[in-house]
């Protein structure tokens, strides 16, 4: 049942969070799935996640956004995507699971955008000092 995998879901992330210690955490936004039960069952998943990730500062990302960071196009297919993270991350093929490619897009995404930020505000006060 869905409710049982949404706390397996919450569980493992909760463990992750506590081994690993992130500072903050990236999450896809919500976007228009093929169907509408698909949707509610990936926005039931996403809430699993940040519940989770509650103590943590959480950035958000829309689906094109992640695919335009990754392979300069908006509506890029999954397959770009994950030939994309595997040159950025050295891997020598892409990851076999859609999913884990889509969350490693997410992270490179978030980590793409961190830095431009902190490029941005040394430029910024490098001006006005």
């Amino acid at each position: 049942p869905l409710v049982l995998r949404l706390q397996t879901l919450h569980r493992e992330i909760g463990e992750v969070i506590r081994r690993l210690h992130p500072d903050e955490v990236a999450v896809e936004s919500v976007f228009s799935a093929v169907s509408a039960g698909a949707a509610l069952t990936l926005g039931h998943a996403r809430g699993a996640v940040l519940v989770a990730a509650a103590d943590l500062p959480v950035a958000e990302y829309s689906p094109r956004s992640v695919k335009q960071a990754l392979t300069g196009y908006g509506a890029a297919g999954k397959g770009s995507v994950a030939v994309m993270v595997a040159r950025r991350l050295g891997m020598a093929d892409p990851p076999a699971s859609e999913d884990a490619s889509d969350a490693l897009a997410v992270a490179i995404c978030h980590l793409d955008a961190r830095r431009a930020k902190a490029r941005l505000a040394r430029a910024t006060q490098g001006r006005s000092g």
